[in-house]
């Protein structure tokens, strides 16, 4: 069999996120070409030096036009994913765009529209399904081992450390909530393992900004109900504004799943692997340019959601999540990613969260992102 031609590769933002997926891209023998933008030339200079990378530029739209390009990492921070995003589209490359499509619902829809339209493979980076438990779950939810689903409830909690990473480098934090920011996660896992039971008419949800409202400008906590169109119903809460000195590195789940002939209930908070030092090493979390004063002579060990390193290489879900990607763009192969289509209907689900708590009312689903957005900007 002749060799296959090598993938060329563009990697926009080189933060956290970027370098864990560039530095697994320079391993993937299907991956022949890699060039990186960031407009923080230090991080994207340095990473460019790590990886070897083929072509550096810190205007994207440069990369993108490469003609050694076939396929886009879209790593930018939360709300700068649109523009790179329409740029690599309209080059027609295969994407991996990490969550959200946009923080904006109408733009999340104008993406989403031009990924159909334009017909590209494009997935959104919800890295937690690509763990073993959930993959586990989801194949037993599938083969019909606890029947038809009739409730759901998932609680989140996390520290204040995302919160502070996500607002420090942007002073629009409308949009910047609980829930379309880190909720997200625990949403998308939830509507995946129900699957096509996952059809919510109405949700209704409270926030509370007791903590982070002052220092942050974000709300501290959403609790939601959703309703089902054949009945059943789907709880879930988040709250991100515990201690930076709380021991979990991000997220602390719990999950339970209740079927008609059976029921999953999933503790995910890491309390099964505790150290407790007296030379703290300090957070899992900590990008380039964020100093988290507070020090955690307790950890939850495996609580940071792209999973840990050893031997100066990434081992966990992120790990899995990318290297299944490359397996996806260079040998087609199916994969349990979040389409561009789940990414947009997860955005609507968890704006339509903070429109009913900014009301006061349930919100009827689905509702039009031109609607969505009025309200949220009323």
């Amino acid at each position: 069999m002749a060799d296959k031609k090598q993938l060329g590769l563009a990697v926009v933002g080189c933060g956290v996120v970027g370098r864990m997926r560039a530095e697994l891209a320079r391993d993937f023998p299907g991956i022949g070409w890699i060039g990186l933008s960031d407009v923080n030339e230090k991080v994207m200079n340095k990473l460019g030096e790590d990886i070897d990378a083929d072509f550096i530029t810190n205007d994207f739209r440069e990369l993108i036009k490469r003609p050694e390009v076939d396929a886009v990492i879209i790593a930018t921070s939360t709300w700068a994913h649109v523009e790179p995003t329409l740029a690599a589209v309209e080059q027609g490359h295969m994407l991996f765009i990490e969550k959200p499509l946009a923080t904006d619902a109408r733009e999340s829809a104008q993406v989403l529209a031009a990924i159909e339209a334009a017909g590209v493979d494009a997935v959104v980076g919800y890295t937690q399904r690509f763990r073993r438990r959930f993959l586990v779950v989801k194949e037993r939810i599938q083969t019909g081992q606890i029947g038809d689903f009739t409730a759901a409830v998932v609680r989140a909690f996390m520290n204040r450390m995302a919160p502070t990473g996500e607002t420090r480098l942007t002073q629009d934090r409308r949009f910047l909530s609980p829930m379309v920011v880190s909720g997200t996660h625990s949403l998308d896992m939830a509507f995946w393992l129900m699957g096509d039971a996952g059809d919510p008419v109405s949700v209704y949800a409270k926030s509370t900004d007791k903590i982070l409202k002052d220092d942050l400008g974000v709300k501290d906590a959403t609790f939601g109900l959703f309703h089902m169109a054949d009945g059943s119903m789907f709880s879930m809460n988040i709250c991100w504004a515990l201690p930076k000195v709380w021991p979990g590195a991000v997220y602390g789940l719990e999950i339970g799943i209740v079927g008609t002939e059976g029921v999953i209930d999933i503790e995910d908070t890491h309390r099964d692997v505790i150290l407790a030092s007296e030379n703290p090493q300090g957070p899992a979390y900590q990008p380039d340019g964020l100093v988290i004063e507070a020090e955690r002579p307790v950890d939850f060990l495996t609580s940071f959601p792209p999973g840990d390193t050893h031997r100066g290489e990434l081992w966990g879900p992120m790990r899995e999540e990318t290297n299944n990607w490359f397996q996806r763009i260079y040998n087609k192969k199916d994969t349990p990613h979040a389409t561009a289509a789940e990414g947009h209907r997860n955005l609507m689900l968890t704006m339509a969260m903070d429109l009913s708590a900014k009301t006061g009312k349930e919100i009827k689903l689905p509702i039009s992102p031109d609607e969505l957005m009025a309200g949220l900007e009323a």
